[in-house]
């Protein structure tokens, strides 16, 4: 317990700003090239979604999209580039290799990371020969950070919520898989998603980016056998239900948080 107050002081004092000071566009980080598709075919909620309309059209049938579900802007502030380099660089961070079956860990600094792997993605590189860092967070070194966060409120009965976070560069992303049911918060960045529904497998190489897959495959595709998709922007949340099949691409430097319910 006195070591955590111990960090969340140093953490207090790394993400104080003098007065007068404003944060850099994007919160520091890198604008990508990756260009963006304006179509949207996952439906939309705002502020007056209730919790019982969530669970009777969209908790175990379809994604949204919510906006204005919370406000997590002091969180935005606190993961700025110059911040979490200040308040994390020499914390180890574990990275995955960004395929479908991601076996592969490696540990790095935070700062090498940020500096030094945190690139746009190479077209010819293949998911199992890039390094993403998502998940695996040391919660006792990143706790003070994720207790900022402020979750969904709909939540489904019987699991529990649990956050993994993660920073990826432009072109990056994560190629088809599935899990349990979740949200997938935008804090910097823009994060576009692919996905289908259970009984709808994509066709797609685990190995294979999902920057390789929209150039190679996605295009010949006929529109019914196209995903739902669209790009979130910064304080949008996804939430995607228990099974559903989905991809992930950034546009840019991202920065973002999930919250699985297991």
């Amino acid at each position: 317990m006195a070591a955590a107050r111990r960090l969340l002081s140093l953490l207090l004092l790394a993400w104080t700003r003098p007065a007068g000071c404003t944060d850099p566009p994007g919160g520091g980080w890198l604008a990508g090239t990756v260009p963006e598709e304006e179509r949207c075919t996952v439906e939309r909620a705002d502020a007056s979604l209730t919790y019982s309309l969530f669970l009777q059209r969209f908790a175990f049938s379809r994604p949204v999209i919510l906006r204005g579900i919370t406000d997590n802007s002091a969180f935005r502030a606190l993961c700025t580039r110059e911040k979490l380099l200040a308040a994390f660089g020499a914390r180890p961070v574990r990275l995955s290799t960004a395929n479908t079956y991601s076996y592969r860990k490696v540990d790095v600094p935070f700062q090498e990371y940020v500096e030094q792997l945190l690139k746009p993605q190479d077209p010819a590189r293949l998911g199992s020969d890039t390094l993403y860092f998502f998940g695996d967070n040391n919660f006792t070194e990143w706790g003070p950070l994720f207790q900022q966060y402020v979750a969904p409120p709909f939540g489904i009965l019987g699991t529990s919520p649990a956050y993994s976070f993660g920073i990826a560069g432009s072109g990056s992303g994560v190629p088809f898989h599935w899990h349990g049911p979740g949200y997938s918060e935008v804090i910097f960045g823009r994060k576009r998603w692919f996905l289908y529904p259970p009984d709808k497998t994509p066709h797609f190489h685990p190995n294979e980016t999902t920057l390789a897959w929209l150039h190679r495959t996605y295009p010949a595709l006929p529109p019914a056998e196209r995903p739902l998709e669209c790009t979130l922007r910064p304080g949008e949340v996804l939430y995607f239900p228990d099974r559903w099949w989905h991809a992930t691409l950034n546009l840019d430097t991202s920065v973002f948080i999930s919250t699985f319910l297991g």
